[in-house]
């Protein structure tokens, strides 16, 4: 598969001076916080899809994997397969309802009989499949899952509405208020309702060459954005060290759209192409005992674990290998995967304590691969430039300015909760520090993953002709926006590598 690397153009040059003119005043281009949770979107009816005439961009589901609490382990597996098929029934319907969307416009009630109505059914099965699978564990068997099956038509609320007044920036950590600001309403958000400037339908569908995305207002400047970075001050007992594991940027070209954490078993569980650093044996199929036994690309080979993220794709009419692929091209994900110039992979301290070890074949999921739909409740994952990352977006691209680079930063949650390596959403035995630094009551501290990806790419060009831009892989119906960003990790650390990792932290040091 190939991979790429870009330099500015000439073109690209002038781009983004059009683009941070639009941004700065010229046609109110400024970010809008537009991310409603599931079932909250704007202009609905209870049919389900929005009144008729109406712009609708995509299916939005209930995500039932999230409002799982108590699975038994040994039927996680069967579960999580059960909504990697939930997952696949909603890119199939989004897909038809790409292909009907003018005739879902004119006539909701067709989108209604054509998609909804179907989808409804097909996951009702799917639903109580689950309920019963729970049951045979020997768990209560859940209340109302069915209710979850209906889904909705919705529009893209970037097109040209006026929505919010903060720019969802930030480094806010997700779930559990966050450690470095975030969320600030700094007033930079002031709609776009500017005479049709969002550009996202300039011969490309809704945007992008993939034709879901992304689209102009998906992207802003970063210079037009406030420092909004914070840290919590390290206090006595405070553990400041730093592990740092170098694995590479990927230049063997592992890829897969699996998802080993939230759909073993399933081929094609993340409807998207992940990129791979580390161990060389994580497929969907990958059990304990063959991560433990696969190849590295880390320096130490101490270090088996596995690292991995969805791709970033340069939408510059150049098909990638995989144009016909799962994963790629059949899952609208289009475009030349981009190498990272630069993976940083970094094990930091608590402000508040000292850490103990992660155990071995700990998962942990950062971001929300839904987030769109969802709402930003998971969403931590955040992007930047070189030079400016005082100042983190959740729910814009970054245009960079000449000379630096775009800049993707995970921080993954860092408390445990001492018993688990895995739980049934995937989130809840782990779990992020408060604003304050402390993990939450019943959790301890553990090295926190900090991993910071930069990319040579060239900033938007919004040309009807000749449109380029770089968009990260999502499922179809999330429509590349950056907030559905997310990072997975798998420690696969030798015990004697993950003792001189805490040792390390906890001393103070700066150790590889």
């Amino acid at each position: 598969m190939a991979r790429t690397t870009r330099k500015r153009s000439t073109l690209a040059n002038r781009a983004i001076a059009a683009s941070a003119a639009l941004i700065l005043g010229g046609g109110g281009l400024i970010a809008v916080n537009v991310y409603a949770s599931a079932g909250e979107s704007s202009g609905q009816n209870p049919n389900g899809t929005q009144a008729a005439g109406q712009s609708v961009s995509t299916i939005d589901c209930p995500d039932v994997g999230n409002e799982l609490g108590e699975v038994p382990q040994q039927e996680r597996g069967n579960v999580d397969r059960e909504l990697a098929t939930l997952d696949t029934q909603i890119t199939t319907a989004y897909q038809r309802f790409a292909d009907l969307k003018q005739r879902i416009e004119s006539d909701r009630q067709y989108g209604q009989q054509q998609i909804l109505t179907p989808l409804k059914n097909e996951r009702t099965v799917i639903l109580q499949r689950i309920a019963a699978l729970i049951e045979r564990g020997n768990a209560p068997r859940p209340q109302n899952l069915e209710s979850m099956a209906p889904c909705t038509l919705r529009a893209d609320d970037n097109d040209g509405q006026n929505q919010g007044d903060g720019q969802n920036q930030g480094d806010d950590q997700g779930q559990n208020g966050g450690q470095d600001g975030g969320d600030q309403g700094d007033g930079q958000d002031q709609g776009q309702d500017d005479g049709g400037q969002d550009g996202g339908d300039q011969g490309n569908g809704n945007g992008g060459q993939a034709g879901n995305g992304p689209e102009q207002s998906d992207f802003v400047d970063i210079q037009s954005v406030q420092p909004n970075v914070s840290k919590p001050r390290n206090r006595s007992g405070a553990s400041r060290g730093t592990f740092t594991t170098s694995c590479g940027v990927n230049e063997n070209g592992k890829f897969n759209p699996d998802n080993v954490i939230v759909a073993p078993g399933v081929a094609n569980g993340a409807h998207h192409m992940h990129d791979y650093v580390g161990n060389q044996a994580n497929d969907a199929f990958a059990s304990d005992d063959d991560l433990a036994n696969g190849q590295t690309t880390c320096a130490n080979q101490g270090d088996k674990s596995t690292y991995y993220w969805p791709v970033l794709r340069l939408q510059n009419g150049q098909q990638e290998n995989d144009a016909n692929a799962d994963g790629g091209g059949k899952d609208q994900n289009v475009g030349e995967i981009q190498t990272p110039s630069q993976v940083t992979l970094n094990f930091v301290g608590n402000a508040r304590s000292k850490v103990t070890a992660m155990p071995r074949f700990l998962r942990i999921i950062t971001g929300d691969a839904k987030a769109f739909v969802n709402g930003n409740a998971n969403a931590n994952a955040s992007w930047s430039c070189t030079g400016f990352e005082d100042r983190q977006l959740k729910d814009k691209y970054p245009i960079c300015p000449e000379g630096s680079q775009v800049v993707r930063t995970f921080k993954f949650q860092s408390c445990w909760d001492g018993q688990n390596t895995d739980s049934a959403n995937h989130r809840t035995h782990v779990a992020f520090a408060q604003a304050n630094g402390a993990c939450p009551n019943g959790f301890r501290a553990i090295p926190q993953l900090v991993q910071r990806i930069v990319y040579d790419v060239p900033p938007p060009v919004f040309d009807g002709a000749n449109p380029s831009v770089f968009a990260v892989d999502s499922f179809p119906e999330q429509l590349h926006k950056p907030i559905t960003d997310h990072g997975d990790f798998i420690n696969v650390f030798d015990q004697r590598l993950m003792n001189k990792v805490v040792n390390c932290i906890n001393t103070g040091r700066k150790c590889r």
